[in-house]
């Protein structure tokens, strides 16, 4: 059953018997109405805009699993000024038990400190839908991307809905129409040159296994001894985007060179590591590393590591590997991210008949 609590209201009390065959609990001293999916979504829908809805006691929590525990205390820790508001203790709490990325941490604290920022005055429970679309709008008007926009209302839908228990709290806020770039990739030339005239062993490595792998920078430093696979030919991807694992493919070519690497470095638990055991190497490290091997290639533009994953999926989709396999390398939920690789190989324009002849 889904039990309903509220304080004595008459509005409230005449929208409930509109529900579904409402009901009154002597024992626990409630209304409630037959747990459906349904139902669940009448709840929402019947009192939108007349009042929120705290799910606590019925939504179980969710815990994301994740393979580092994440360490946000110096968010705790900073030096404190009287003329600043700070993301509530219980909005790190919450990060923090859900076990969201580090770089998902950063994001969601700064967006919403931000926001409470612009209201200094007023309590952030008692803030509006109306207060908000006007932050949101004020974005808007400062030329605020996309992205940006989408990444505050993910920070304040955080804390209305994760933390104070209340779902489908801001569900009417419309979000900016989602950007269609197309990916940048790098010719294969140019990326074989890079990998060619990168002299140092371990940079040649992570060069290598971003493109050949198709790997994401955090995937690539997250990576253990354990989960290279030279039997089977495979990379074991664990915890990656969404905190699911895959495997993707590992190229002769790169597991001799990774022998080699071990050889002069060996390494201790992470495949890539700083100057301290047992410890990752950092991801401005693997960002130098690609920028100083495109530019020994004389690559005129500026390269990052994800265009190495972008060209892997082209060079694959140009050489007729199946879009679906490439789904699967990539670890993508949806056919329809992977997609929009088709609109940059652009070899297979040449296949294209010219209908003028």
């Amino acid at each position: 059953m889904i039990g309903l609590q509220f304080y004595p209201d008459k509005v409230i009390h005449a929208l409930i018997k509109e529900l579904p065959n409402p009901r009154w609990s002597n024992e626990f001293g409630m209304v409630y109405i037959t747990n459906t999916k349904e139902n669940l979504g009448q709840v929402f829908e019947k009192f939108r805009g007349i009042a929120w809805i705290n799910g606590n006691s019925f939504f179980k929590e969710k815990v994301i699993r994740n393979n580092d525990p994440i360490d946000i205390n110096w968010y705790r820790n900073r030096p404190k000024t009287v003329s600043y508001r700070y993301v509530p203790e219980e909005y790190l709490t919450k990060l923090e038990l859900k076990r969201y990325a580090l770089n998902t941490c950063k994001t969601y604290i700064s967006q919403f400190e931000k926001f409470i920022n612009h209201y200094p005055d007023r309590q952030i429970h008692e803030l509006s839908e109306q207060e908000i679309r006007r932050y949101l709008q004020l974005l808007i008007q400062q030329k605020r991307s996309n992205s940006y926009i989408n990444q505050a209302i993910n920070s304040i839908k955080f804390y209305y809905e994760v933390v104070m228990g209340m779902p489908n709290r801001l569900y009417s806020i419309e979000r900016p129409r989602q950007e269609q770039k197309l990916p940048s990739i790098l010719a294969k030339q140019d990326i074989l040159r890079m990998i060619d005239l990168t002299k140092n062993i371990k940079h040649k490595c992570i060069i290598s296994l971003l493109y050949s792998s198709g790997l994401r920078r955090s995937e690539l430093l997250n990576l253990k001894l354990t989960d290279i696979d030279s039997t089977g030919m495979l990379i074991k991807v664990r915890y990656a985007k969404g905190n699911k694992d895959r495997y993707t493919v590992l190229n002769q070519a790169v597991l001799d060179t990774l022998r080699e690497y071990y050889k002069v470095y060996k390494p201790k638990l992470y495949l890539f590591e700083s100057n301290e055991a047992e410890r990752k190497y950092s991801t401005t490290s693997v960002l130098k590393v690609v920028h100083q091997a495109a530019k020994r290639a004389k690559i005129n533009q500026s390269v990052h590591p994800h265009m190495l994953r972008h060209s892997f999926a082209t060079h694959l989709l140009e050489e007729g590997v199946d879009l679906r396999y490439i789904q699967v390398l990539l670890g993508h939920n949806s056919s329809k991210t992977t997609e929009i690789y088709t609109h940059v190989a652009i070899k297979k324009f040449n296949n294209i008949k010219d209908l003028l002849i």
